[in-house]
């Protein structure tokens, strides 16, 4: 075993483990890992499409619906000013348009367009057929400890 390896698996008998044999490190590891994942996984996407933040809002505008400036700022965690530069990418571009909202109509909404409701479902199709083909290479012992350590990770997320 390599030392890059020995120093990723914490092992039942490493004296730094707390009473419950938890490695002291291990949430740096979860964030790493999950970070470069996570980067890794935004990297699949079709040819020249946007960048990562107006391809992200693309995609949340298809699955949730339209949206004002700043509910797309509060989901982005970013200035409304931020969120602007993103939204005028995509409307710019031909994937997202500006409406008037009908309940209040001094705010204004952003939905997609056919254009960019393809776009995003071609992004998650490009996506899932990555990661989908990542994890059939894997030994099926490997792909439970996955799915447990999904759900672990699903219940850590929803506390």
């Amino acid at each position: 075993m390599d030392a890059n390896a020995s120093r990723s698996r914490p092992h039942a008998a490493d004296p730094s483990a707390d009473d419950h044999g938890a490695d002291p490190g291990l949430g740096a590891q979860v964030r790493s890992t999950v970070g470069r994942l996570y980067r890794r996984f935004r990297s699949e996407r079709p040819e020249g499409s946007l960048g990562d933040a107006a391809l992200d809002v693309l995609n949340w505008l298809y699955k949730n619906g339209p949206q004002t400036l700043t509910e797309l700022s509060e989901y982005g965690q970013v200035a409304p000013a931020s969120m602007s530069q993103s939204v005028n990418r995509l409307t710019s571009a031909g994937y997202a348009i500006r409406t008037p909202d009908p309940s209040d109509r001094r705010k204004v909404l952003f939905s997609t367009t056919p254009d960019g409701a393809e776009l995003a479902r071609a992004t998650r199709t490009q996506r899932d057929a990555w990661l989908d083909g990542q994890l059939r290479a894997l030994s099926p012992e490997d792909q439970r400890v996955i799915a447990r350590a999904c759900a672990l990770l699903s219940g850590i997320a929803d506390s």
